[in-house]
């Protein structure tokens, strides 16, 4: 029995953490200065949300065994000195989360994209062939009740993530979880704010490549140049395994695995998420299950939440949403709907979210990633800017860079809701809508979006 206090303990995925301890038997307490939801939901429900916010010294006394830091929590938090002064053992979210887990065969998947698609992946074939496991993944899976399941399993399969682990821990999470088992799925610059260039971004891979135990079992994507670059500087010592794009064919918008034991109809749509699929499918071979069955499993699967899923579908008009924000993630995403939906009108909607996405620097490496759309709209919010402490940009500084001549900026919330609707109702086309971001567009529910034309 362990009594475990989480400094931060409403983050989206620390607070998962916490249930997951908490049903496994654990004393948890935690604190933080704001909860929203759906964490101060579930910290509620389970009897764990705190009485009051804030940054509570007295609550570290040393009946703890451990403190669990939130990347929220600042280094001069007052809870984190009080922990230090007494001498309790401080942990970030992935130290913990190996703690928990020294004697499971621990399946880790990286990269720069497909991290959360390749896990939940994984999660629906060991789940489909009764397999026990524990897991810690970035999204709600259809089938699964929780992020983070923590039990006596002899296996656990994490998403793993190359941002720093915490406040006083600034090296990437993934160097933490020491795998048996590693998918690398890509190497595309990300976080600009952690790592101002793309060398130092790809070192931290070549970082998590030479701290494996020898022999490790890495599949990598032999499509991606960066990750077969990483891997020859930095890979002689694991067991490294290709994998690629599986032959397939488009059926009714959806793509039919051409398989040697025949076709096989799967759920999801895109070469990337083909590509996605395939590493599954290895990583669940080298855990025992047949490929046979890996086919059987993964035709079941819908996919995880906000990675190219259905918002709405109503005569002549689909509407997707999916994470992308990155400027790979963005060409995969057009590019996968663009091949499968030859016949519709391709409306991309793309938020500016995140602060490398919103940080003029970083603005270049957009340079044509939404050329396949046939109507293309930027979206940002100056609230979003203050908030992640970033200077003022205009849309016209922004148009510039994605090199698009058509592509429209917009930097209000009504004219964007207003132009969408105009752009669907224009035409006599099907339309397809692609909602890109990991934001909300300043709480735009496109629920409500419809098509306004006459379908006939």
């Amino acid at each position: 029995m362990q009594n475990i206090h989480f400094i931060a303990i409403g983050g989206a995925i620390m607070h998962q953490l916490a249930l997951a301890l908490h049903r496994k038997g654990y004393t948890i307490t935690g604190s933080d200065d704001d909860i929203t939801d759906p964490a101060k939901s579930n910290l509620e429900k389970e009897g764990l949300l705190p009485s009051s916010y804030g940054w509570f010294p007295e609550k570290i006394t040393s009946q703890l065994d451990a403190v669990v830091l939130g990347m929220h929590a600042k280094a001069d938090n007052p809870e984190l000195i009080a922990a230090k002064n007494t001498g309790i053992p401080v942990f970030s979210f992935p130290q913990y989360v190996y703690e928990v887990s020294r004697s499971k065969k621990r399946v880790v998947v990286a990269g720069s994209h497909g991290k959360t698609t390749i896990t939940s992946m994984i999660m629906h074939i060991l789940k489909h062939e009764g397999i026990d496991f524990d897991y810690l993944v970035g999204a709600r899976v259809a089938g699964f009740d929780q992020s983070v399941k923590l039990t006596d399993a002899p296996i656990i399969v994490l998403e793993g993530d190359e941002y720093p682990a915490s406040a006083e821990e600034k090296r990437p999470k993934i160097f933490f979880y020491h795998p048996h088992i590693s998918v690398l799925s890509g190497i595309a610059w990300d976080h600009i704010n952690v790592f101002p260039t793309y060398e130092i971004y790809f070192n931290q891979f070549e970082q998590y490549l030479q701290g494996m135990e020898k022999g490790t079992k890495v599949f990598y994507n032999s499509e991606d140049d960066e990750v077969c670059r990483v891997i020859t500087t930095a890979g002689k010592e694991i067991a490294a395994k290709p994998y690629q794009t599986p032959p397939f064919h488009y059926q009714n918008g959806y793509p039919v695995m051409d398989t040697a034991n025949g076709p096989v109809n799967v759920s999801v749509f895109g070469r990337h998420n083909l590509l996605n699929m395939q590493a599954a499918i290895d990583v669940c071979i080298e855990l025992g299950v047949t490929e046979q069955a890996c086919y059987i499993a993964i035709a079941s699967f819908t996919g995880a939440a906000r990675r190219l899923e259905k918002v709405k579908e109503e005569p002549g008009l689909l509407v997707y949403r999916d994470f992308a924000h990155a400027p790979s993630k963005l060409k995969a995403t057009l590019n996968a709907v663009r091949e499968a939906y030859l016949e519709h009108l391709l409306v991309a909607v793309f938020e500016l979210h995140t602060y490398s996405s919103l940080n003029e620097k970083f603005l270049t490496e957009y340079t044509g990633s939404m050329n396949s759309a046939d109507d293309a709209i930027v979206f940002f919010s100056h609230h979003a800017l203050q908030l992640k402490g970033l200077p003022a940009i205009s849309t016209d500084t922004v148009k510039q860079y994605f090199k698009k001549e058509d592509l429209i900026v917009c930097d209000n919330r009504d004219q964007l809701e207003t132009l969408v609707t105009q752009k669907i109702s224009a035409t006599e086309l099907p339309v397809f809508l692609l909602l890109m971001s990991s934001g909300t567009y300043d709480g735009i529910d496109w629920n409500n979006v419809s098509s306004q034309k006459n379908i006939h």
